[in-house]
């Protein structure tokens, strides 16, 4: 039995993603960043892609907090029950 038989492979596919046409001041403002940074080209712009997409995603609002958060200066305020006509009978089209 070989020391690596129950070791399971995961392929991970990477894309390649080429940019036509790209202003020479971005190209030379995104060299200069790569260099501060200690990074290649690609690397910074894998990292900024990565920090745009990833790292900065907000959670969803929720919509219960918002009013919750809204209304707290109301403490338990509470609306009286509201008087309302019976619902009407839906229509028969014969």
């Amino acid at each position: 039995m070989y020391e690596n038989e129950n070791i399971t492979t995961q392929l991970i596919t990477m894309t390649n993603i080429t940019i036509f046409n790209i202003d020479d001041n971005i190209k030379n403002l995104l060299q200069e960043r790569a260099l501060k940074n200690g990074r290649s080209l690609e690397e910074e712009i894998k990292e900024i892609l990565r920090l745009a997409l990833v790292e900065n995603q907000k959670p969803p609002a929720n919509l219960v907090n918002m009013i919750e958060k809204r209304f707290a200066h109301l403490k338990d305020f509470e609306l009286g029950e509201i008087n309302r006509e019976p619902m009407s009978s839906a229509p028969t089209f014969e």
